[in-house]
């Protein structure tokens, strides 16, 4: 294990090498070009939807299509979000680029859950309950939704892709555990107030003090979040380092070009994003699809091909500290960042947004964090146990699609 001296050092070596770098190889503006071309990246080629969204969004006035495009559109720009942000990891320990990964891969549930949570008090302000009511389930399913794909989605096709080029693959046992721990804190956040709901006689006595619980409880998340931060990048680093962490591949773009294409993605895909979260009421209701479905599967998993192409590529790499980094470690983000957060900016806004998410939801994300921490107790992974967070989470699709 390097001593804290010896890592200071190394990375200013690095820091130093890396503003050379910047000033002598990157030139222009070819890094970010480069991110952005569909011929490079296929992805891409999706960049199309956005034009598409607008004009089905101003001109045509077609919501089903203008819900399609806009979610269509979300996928690469959150992809987008998610290179600028791995390339600015690049400079950095591998514990912090897990974190800004986590985090920048988490804007677009961000952003989508403020924007409805914005038009649900808008539609309280007009007296449409029902607009309002249906906003406020589409932010708590999009939370249960990043959630579950975070944590099976997004670390299945991880541990399959990764298993398939390597027989078997290790991570810290560390991150695991307190990953896991906070996870399992925030079940516990979601099953007392449900479970306050069920007990309560008096349900109007019930609806408010659900509400008082809810809001003491996201406090208290946000501020046991911010310890977590604390513990991993400060107080006990050593733990979550691993050897070789500091032996990352050459960026592919200046450290300025990666802001300015960060930056940039996220402005277009927060517009992308109010004009979806404007037109799924309506869309949903010509796909026939209900707002608990499209919350917790289709926003999500469009909003999570960050997570998804960055986790995958560096478990090619076999890199799965950053792999699980980024997948659990989104999860517990959503878990005890994001939904706090969103339930303080409900409070703020006088939406009431409660941890009460419903019995139904509660024990999905009970049952994913226990095969989760289950299948990545051991710190090692394969390509079957990668399939079994995927068939999980096929059967809880199939399950929020019947229901």
């Amino acid at each position: 294990m390097p001593s804290w001296t010896g890592y200071v050092h190394d990375r200013m070596s690095e820091m130093s090498e890396d503003t050379v770098a910047d000033e002598q190889v990157f030139e222009g503006w070819t890094g970010m070009l480069d991110a952005i071309n569909p011929i490079k990246v296929k992805l891409n080629v999706l960049l199309i939807a956005i034009p598409i969204t607008l004009y089905f969004a101003y001109v045509a006035h077609d919501p089903m299509l203008t819900f399609v495009f806009s979610m269509v559109a979300i996928m690469p720009l959150a992809f987008l979000m998610g290179q600028a942000t791995e390339q600015i990891a690049l400079r950095t320990s591998e514990s912090v680029g897990g974190l800004l990964n986590a985090t920048f891969g988490n804007a677009a549930e961000m952003i989508i859950a403020g924007m409805a949570i914005f038009a649900a008090a808008e539609a309280y302000k007009n007296n449409d309950i029902s607009a309002g009511d249906d906003m406020v389930q589409i932010v708590r399913a999009s939370l249960i939704g990043s959630i579950l794909g975070n944590l099976l989605l997004v670390m299945g096709l991880a541990f399959v892709w990764g298993g398939i080029h390597h027989k078997e693959q290790r991570f810290s046992t560390t991150a695991v555990g307190a990953n896991g721990s906070l996870l399992l804190l925030a079940v516990i956040t979601l099953t007392m107030p449900t479970a306050y709901v069920f007990t309560m006689q008096d349900k109007g006595a019930a609806a408010e003090g659900v509400m008082q619980l809810s809001h003491a409880a996201a406090i208290i998340l946000i501020g046991l979040y911010g310890l977590f931060l604390l513990f991993q990048l400060r107080t006990h680093q050593e733990l979550f380092a691993t050897e070789g962490a500091h032996s990352h591949e050459a960026p592919q773009m200046s450290q300025r070009e990666a802001i300015v294409l960060l930056l940039g993605a996220t402005v277009i895909l927060g517009w992308m994003a109010e004009i979806l979260v404007h037109s799924i009421a309506e869309g949903a209701e010509e796909l026939n699809l209900s707002p608990l479905f499209i919350g917790v599967i289709l926003v999500p998993f469009f909003g999570n091909a960050a997570e998804h192409f960055t986790a995958v590529t560096v478990a090619k790499r076999d890199k799965m500290d950053l792999s699980f980094g980024i997948a659990v470690g989104s999860s517990t983000q959503i878990a005890v960042f994001v939904a706090p957060l969103m339930v303080l900016l409900a409070w703020l806004v006088g939406v009431d947004l409660s941890f009460e998410f419903g019995l139904f939801e509660t024990i999905a994300v009970f049952l994913s964090v226990l095969i989760a921490n289950a299948i990545a107790s051991d710190g090692k992974s394969n390509w079957l146990e990668g399939a079994m967070l995927l068939g999980t989470y096929a059967i809880m699709a199939a399950a929020f699609f019947l229901h």
